[in-house]
């Protein structure tokens, strides 16, 4: 029988806290971030200010440039940018 790891390193922690985010986690992962947040304070706060970011960004109704917008601005600014440096 295997032993089950239940105590993560800091930087697993964050990487789970950013996956729980994004819906992507499992259910081990939350309980062990669970078990984690539960002792350290710096994993704590990370985790509180990851939500805070995502709800803040959630409300801001960004609006972001389409494909085709994206890919004209790219050609422009490589089109400058040999300009210059000729």
């Amino acid at each position: 029988m295997s032993k089950m790891k239940v105590m993560i390193p800091c930087d697993e922690a964050n990487l789970v806290c950013d996956k729980t985010q994004y819906k992507e986690a499992t259910l081990w992962e939350k309980i062990k971030l669970n078990i984690h947040l539960i002792y350290c304070k710096v994993c704590r706060k990370y985790s509180k200010n990851n939500k805070t970011l995502s709800k803040t960004i959630k409300k801001s109704n960004i609006e972001c440039l389409d494909k085709t917008c994206k890919d004209t601005m790219k050609k422009d600014f490589e089109k400058v940018l040999k300009e210059v440096s000729n």
